[in-house]
């Protein structure tokens, strides 16, 4: 397993530097949980925007240890709670966020006055990449 590097991380924001479907699993008590969630990559994590009081948040708050498998990559991580989208420490994140969602961040669905509106960090740890018929297996950590 190779350490992230320029080229492999290179490789991530080419295929995950953008508004991407990814299945996210969470396990609380050996029982696991999946679904589908928009993500986006940046150095070594994925960040989601979610509801704090979703059953995601509430499984990850429980046991942060996660699950991520995209367009031919699966990874495993920490899931951390960045909190409320309007904190003065998320604005550039969130800014971020709203450029790479923007085909649908604003449809109604989400309400950014509600302090539950929070960024989920998926710290990644270890993953497999699969490009041009290479596969990349990373320590993210």
């Amino acid at each position: 397993m190779e350490k992230l590097n320029e080229q492999t991380n290179a490789f991530m924001e080419e295929r995950f530097g953008k508004d991407s479907l990814m299945a996210l699993a969470t396990a609380v008590q050996n029982v696991p949980f999946v679904r589908t969630v928009n993500a986006c990559y940046k150095d070594g994590a994925f960040y989601v925007i979610t509801y704090a009081l979703s059953g995601k948040m509430q499984q990850i708050k429980e046991n942060p240890r996660v699950s991520l498998c995209g367009e031919w990559f699966t990874a495993s991580g920490r899931g951390e709670n960045l909190g409320y989208v309007g904190k003065a420490e998320n604005a550039a994140l969130f800014a971020w966020l709203r450029e790479k969602f923007s085909a649908w961040i604003d449809n109604g669905h989400n309400n950014f006055d509600d302090e539950n509106t929070v960024i989920l960090k998926i710290a990644l740890q270890e993953g497999v990449l699969f490009r041009h018929g290479t596969r990349y297996e990373i320590d993210f950590s």
